[in-house]
């Protein structure tokens, strides 16, 4: 089968748990590395499926790739190909399907509770049983809901945590998380932290409680969402 592209757009925002998900079934994959200067591919149709990932960087930058990937990912909708963004990632689908980025009222970092939305595209992605439960966060900025998707998720600081449209998805929130990953994220934004005290942040000593259960809970909500994309992959 075609690979799955794996979009990373710094190095410390890699594919994380997504990326065992789909070793595990053994699907093939190409990450590209948006931080090293690789630019997206112009055919979407060369894979099976886009994945993006997240990055400190705003989708409103003057960057030279933003461009070429908001172009690619409204070709790969355009062409059926499945997308699936995570928090930058889903700001760069939300745009590029016409919606906007902006300030979001509070930053919002570490464990929160997210809530699932009662339509049925929320429960067509997360099951008839889950109607909560504890996402990731590490985001300023926030998106508009593009025409023709659907609302799936929020959380108490930010109303738009997802959106779904027929095989896409696109999230605020982080369910990729390793635990290695969050203890990477704690360091390197340990002055971020300091800078933005307030109910929406947390510490790093907060964010590392209970880290293995936490990561292993996220883990499970997220086979829910990943299965559910890999459904609309064409495997051959």
């Amino acid at each position: 089968m075609k690979p799955v592209a794996i979009f990373r757009h710094t190095a410390t925002e890699g594919p994380g748990y997504i990326a065992t998900f789909l070793a595990e079934r053994n699907i093939p994959v190409e990450l590209i590395k948006i931080d090293e200067g690789a630019l997206a591919p112009r055919d979407p149709r060369q894979f099976s499926g886009l994945v993006f990932m997240g990055g400190p960087m705003s989708v409103n930058d003057d960057l030279k790739w933003i461009p070429s990937s908001l172009a690619l990912i409204w070709k790969a909708v355009a062409s059926d190909i499945p997308v699936l963004g995570h928090c930058l990632g889903g700001q760069l689908m939300a745009k590029a399907l016409g919606g906007t980025v902006t300030k979001n009222p509070v930053k919002e970092i570490g464990w929160g509770e997210a809530s699932v939305l009662d339509n049925d595209n929320a429960r067509e992605w997360f099951g008839d049983e889950q109607k909560t439960f504890t996402a990731f966060h590490w985001h300023g900025e926030t998106f508009t809901i593009p025409e023709g998707t659907t609302r799936i998720l929020e959380s108490a600081y930010c109303p738009n945590q997802a959106f779904a449209m027929g095989k896409h998805l696109g999230m605020q929130c982080h369910v990729e998380m390793t635990e290695e990953m969050v203890r990477t994220w704690c360091d390197i934004g340990s002055d971020e932290i300091a800078e933005n005290p307030g109910a929406a942040v947390q510490t790093p000593e907060i964010m590392q409680q209970e880290l293995t259960q936490r990561v292993k809970a996220l883990n499970a909500v997220a086979d829910k969402l990943y299965s559910r994309w890999l459904q609309g992959v064409v495997i051959k």
